[in-house]
């Protein structure tokens, strides 16, 4: 078993029996969790901001960070671990999002996260079937390649599933 440790802006992928992903501490972060039946591929990115056009620059070294290029590099990923890299064929779960620091809305980055992602997935033709966002609450999230499984966790509360 393997653990791989995603951090802000990182994706990955496995379909090796035994493997867990997980990401830690998504406030305004979106986890965006992607799951292949077919090949049992798993792959997740943890994506910072919507846009990339403000810094093209970090767009090359990190695109995990951006929506709008997490998805196009997590399905690569998810190729090479053997999917289809279909998203009307994958099961696809959010997690994030959260206004934890800016009561006051100002940003509301997180909102505008899961926006820009559901937008890209409607692109190549899918969507979220279930999705934990929102709130003021801060979430790490654990996805189990043999299962599927995606457990979340927050200070406080026990752990749930999606």
């Amino acid at each position: 078993m393997a653990l791989r440790m995603l951090g802000i802006g990182d994706y990955g992928a496995s379909n090796a029996p035994g493997d867990v992903i997980k990401t830690l501490a998504l406030g305004s972060c979106v986890a965006v969790v992607m799951l292949d039946p077919a090949s049992k591929t798993v792959g997740m990115a943890h994506v910072a901001l919507p846009d990339s056009s403000l810094n093209p620059q970090k767009r090359g070294e990190k695109p995990g960070y951006f929506a709008d290029s997490a998805i196009p590099a997590l399905i690569e990923e998810m190729r090479r671990h053997g999917s289809s890299g279909k998203i009307p064929a994958m099961f696809v779960k959010l997690a994030g999002g959260a206004n934890v620091m800016d009561t006051n809305n100002t940003f509301d980055i997180g909102k505008r996260n899961v926006l820009a992602i559901k937008k890209i997935l409607w692109k190549f033709g899918g969507g979220p079937v279930a999705e934990e966002v929102g709130g003021h609450i801060s979430r790490s999230v654990k996805v189990d390649v043999d299962t599927g499984a995606t457990e979340i966790s927050s200070p406080g509360r026990e752990n749930w599933v999606i």
